[in-house]
């Protein structure tokens, strides 16, 4: 119940986070954001009046450069108006996960100055419901001259053309990235001139320097779609896992919605959190914010939260070896025997290292260690428990992770 209270906790703190102070206007299939007035949204079909309600979401967003897609397609020609407005101002397209762009929206997708699919791209033929053949072909000839203007690859365009209108062709991961679909702006700087020999830098004030000093500048530039992506747009929540090390800081809060909510305004230098439910721990730290995921190990009074940008895929569940502090060790107890080697194991002189040294030595399934002597001994055979004083001794099992919640931040 405690580990419910706490998920609970976390997902509501999100919620207002994200929430918070965020201003969104609608026109049409657009959504502009107050909070991010470098993108706009498309969610919806794309209507006979999608092109003129494009052209008032960008007057809404003058600064806007990254258009996210989500649309069944809809309109032909509205889709190569609004595909053309994008490539006219350099736009860049996304395709986030668990989205699609299908139809006529692929038009939209091609245009972008950068674009990226992690969702799905479908295509086919125009359907002419009206059997007006001139008409048709005065739209596929208007269709060709747009996507040879977007660079789109040949090979797409046949896929396009053989697809019939009640059918989709859905672009694999796989394919995306053999037709060249995925697509970055600007020009990469080669380590060394040609041919390898070093060449003095270009004396300061001169043309050779300031091009020198604005390729750098165009090289460490982060483009809005790599920015986008980056950008963490989910949390996926844990209870009984702890995300072991690599802490920023440490803090103590009243609640693991109070640990999520510091992590998330750090400014993205946070990446992950664990909170320490147990309630008996009345003083110290209890909410530990990490600059990385960092190990992933069983505590089951962990609760952790992990951030996922935009491009990563939802976190398959993880399967662990794992020796839980509070529920697998066990004060004064020795399990004789079974030894894997006749000497201690080297450098675990604390039991925090000598249950990692076990979860980490695939042929251990426990250990006792000795506080006396500082002995870790590491077993293959679990013995009949014992008596002895001192001695702290663990259990391994092995545990699959799921993660109970992934909160959408947006």
């Amino acid at each position: 119940m405690r580990k419910v209270s706490a998920l609970l906790a976390v997902a509501w703190s999100i919620c207002l986070i994200a929430g918070a102070g965020a201003a969104e206007t609608t026109f049409g299939p657009f959504t502009v954001d107050d909070g991010t007035p470098e993108i706009i949204r498309m969610d919806g079909e794309i209507d006979t009046g999608a092109a003129l309600s494009f052209r008032r979401a960008l007057q809404a967003t003058p600064n806007a450069k990254l258009v996210t897609l989500n649309s069944p397609g809809g309109s032909v020609q509205m889709g190569l108006l609004i595909a053309d407005d994008i490539h006219q101002r350099q736009l860049s397209t996304y395709i986030p996960k668990g989205s699609g762009c299908y139809s006529a929206c692929s038009f939209i997708f091609l245009a972008g100055h950068e674009r990226k699919a992690d969702g799905e791209l479908g295509v086919h033929q125009i359907s002419n419901d009206t059997k007006d053949l001139v008409g048709a072909q005065y739209a596929i000839s208007d269709i060709i001259e747009v996507l040879n203007r977007f660079g789109t690859p040949v090979d797409v365009m046949h896929i396009m053309f053989r697809t019939p209108p009640d059918d989709m062709y859905v672009f694999s991961q796989e394919e995306i990235e053999r037709y060249g679909l995925n697509r970055t702006g600007g020009t990469s700087i080669a380590a060394t001139p040609q041919g390898g020999a070093f060449q003095s830098p270009a004396p300061e004030g001169t043309a050779a320097a300031g091009a020198v000093v604005e390729a750098e500048r165009g090289a460490a530039a982060v483009s809005a779609l790599e920015a986008y992506t980056r950008q963490p747009n989910r949390m996926a929540i844990y209870t009984g896992l702890d995300l072991f090390g690599d802490d920023i800081t440490s803090i103590r809060t009243s609640d693991a919605g109070a640990c999520a909510d510091n992590c998330l305004r750090m400014d993205g230098q946070c990446k992950a959190f664990t909170f320490n439910t147990d309630q008996s721990l009345r003083r110290g730290p209890n909410c530990f914010l990490k600059a990385s995921s960092g190990r992933a190990d069983g505590n089951s009074v962990a609760l952790s939260g992990h951030l996922l940008a935009a491009g990563e895929a939802d976190p398959k569940p993880m399967t662990l070896a794992t020796i839980d502090p509070n529920s697998s060790l066990f004060e004064d107890v020795d399990l004789p025997g079974g030894d894997l080697s006749r000497r201690p194991y080297p450098g675990a002189n604390s039991p925090l290292a000598c249950r990692l040294a076990c979860i980490d030595n695939n042929a251990c399934i426990a250990f006792t260690y000795v506080k006396a002597k500082k002995e870790c001994w590491l077993k293959g055979v679990v013995g009949k428990p014992a008596y002895g004083k001192g001695m702290v001794s663990g259990v391994k099992k092995i545990e699959t992770f799921r993660p109970a919640k992934i909160i959408s931040l947006n």
